[in-house]
């Protein structure tokens, strides 16, 4: 679950479930993000209720780790979805914004429209699944781009040496879905349109957590981090210390006031 060479002690188990299933064990974590995912609007921009309650509770795991440098921001790159929809939310968690909801690539052996095939190993040319967190950012290859580094052992912590990054294409742009293409396929990078990279990367650099999700049974069962336990009460966020839910001015699924493109 840590990178190469780290292990989290036993205290891991002690954190509070936040999945829909243990809701009955912990009813003011479920109420909670049930309010968040409610009044963000979360639906309308496409995002699973229970996507966003397995991103939340990553999230909040490794806040308690004390591993986020950036604190405020949770990116969702959710591959359950068509790559022809925008399935990339990176959201402020301390104000509860929305503040980029746009496309994002998988891997070109992870599927065609669909992502249903992942790897944790070299060469492979495929997406890894996990929570992550955001590194430094550097020009390469694929020129403005963003380290990732994988927090689940197995099944994304080689995303660093696989040089598994986030940069920009112009193969991922709203043109393509519209015209039923797949989405400008990587070899494994969770690549965003172009136009937006810059603002993206710079915004969720840094010690942010970033979540690749699918509907994949084998990892949401043996996931440490999705079967995880802790105290509430201690965690870092908690329904008492959470700021009142805002919704930004004009805030929907289509403005110009949201990145969407």
């Amino acid at each position: 679950m840590a990178p190469a060479g780290e292990s989290f002690n036993n205290d891991d188990k002690k954190f509070p479930s936040l999945l829909p299933s243990a809701s009955d064990e912990s009813p003011e974590v479920a109420k909670w993000i049930d309010s968040a995912y409610t009044t963000m609007n979360l639906d309308s921009f496409g995002l699973n209720k229970n996507v966003f309650f397995y991103a939340c509770k990553g999230y909040k795991y490794l806040l308690s780790q004390n591993r986020l440098g950036n604190q405020s921001l949770l990116t969702i790159c959710d591959y359950s979805q068509s790559s022809r929809n925008k399935r990339l939310y990176v959201i402020d968690m301390s104000q509860y914004k929305v503040l980029f909801n746009t496309y994002v690539s998988h891997g070109k052996n992870s599927g065609g429209e669909y992502a249903t095939s992942f790897s944790n190993r070299p060469e492979t040319h495929k997406s890894s699944l996990g929570f992550a967190i955001t590194g430094d950012t550097y020009r390469g290859k694929a020129g403005y781009s963003l380290q990732l580094d994988g927090m689940e052992k197995g099944f994304n912590d080689k995303v660093k040496s696989r040089n598994i990054v986030m940069h920009g294409s112009f193969y991922v742009n709203e043109q393509r879905a519209d015209e039923g293409n797949s989405i400008g396929r990587s070899y494994g990078c969770p690549a965003i349109p172009y136009e937006l990279h810059k603002k993206i990367i710079d915004a969720i650099k840094e010690g942010s957590c970033i979540f690749m999700y699918a509907n994949d049974k084998f990892y949401t069962s043996t996931s440490k981090i999705l079967n995880a336990r802790f105290n509430w009460q201690v965690s870092p966020l908690t329904p008492a210390a959470a700021p009142q839910f805002s919704v930004a001015p004009g805030l929907q699924p289509s403005t110009d006031n949201l990145a969407t493109k």
